[in-house]
Parts: C-alpha cells; structure tokens; sequence
C-alpha cells in the first residue's frame, strides 16, 4: 500500500497543477474579459455608425422628396409663364405689326425726303451760275 507521504506528495503535485491551471484560467479569463470588452466597444461603433447612416438616409429621404415637390411646383409655374407669354404675344402682334408697317413707311419718307433734298440741291448747284449772272443783271452790278 501507499504511505501517507506518497499521497501527500501526490495531493502536492495535483494542488500545484491545479494553481497553474487556476492562473492559466485566471489569465484566460482576463483575455476573454479583455476580448468582450473589445466586441463591446466595437459593436458600440458599429451601432453609432448604423444610426449616423440611418440619419443620413432619412436626411436624403427628405430632401428628395422635398426636391420632388419643388420642382413640380417650378413646372406648374413654368406651365403658367409659357401660357402667359403665348397671351401676350398674340396680344402684341397686332401692335408689333402695325409698327413694322410704320417703320418701313418711315423709310419711305425719309428716303423720299432725301431725294427731294438731293434734287434741290442739284437744281440749285446747276442754277447758281444762271442765278448768280441774272442777280447781277438786276442789280446792275456789271
């Protein structure tokens, strides 16, 4: 049988195993420890960061749809200008040919009125030698 020193030397070596297993869980546990405490701070960024991309979203949800309604408002008032300006160039035709009618007959006028100028001024350069021989005849100047 064994002795009483051989089970003690037996429980010595089975208690020295079990304090290094006991530091290798103590340091296991640390790790782990240390490993939730990442996990934990990393699934914190990725929650932050999956509600700044939600807020964005929205934000662009927003302004899309916000965008959507102007632009349909810029139509209709685009619609209303055109339909606006159609009526008033129908209305203004009239008037802007009447002008043009005015304007050509002006021309006319003037050019006209060149002409007649023009001709006046050919008889009296033509006549000035006649004019100026019968103006001294009158008076008596020769």
């Amino acid at each position: 049988m064994t002795s009483n020193d051989d089970i003690l030397r037996a429980l010595g070596r089975v208690e020295g195993r079990l304090t290094g297993i006991e530091a290798s869980v103590s340091l296991i546990r640390e790790d782990l420890g240390d490993e939730k405490d990442n996990a934990r701070e990393s699934r914190s960024v990725i929650h932050r960061r999956l509600d700044e991309q939600a807020k964005q979203i929205s934000h662009l949800d927003t302004t899309a749809a916000i965008t959507g309604g102007v632009d349909a408002q810029i139509r209709e008032e685009i619609k209303s200008l055109k339909e606006t300006v159609n009526q008033n160039h129908d209305a203004v035709t009239p008037a802007l040919d009447e002008w043009k009618r005015l304007k050509t007959l002006g021309v006319g006028i003037s050019g006209l009125i060149a002409l007649a100028g023009l001709t006046i001024g050919g008889m009296v350069a033509y006549a000035s030698d006649g004019a100026v021989a019968w103006v001294r005849h009158w008076l008596k100047i020769n």
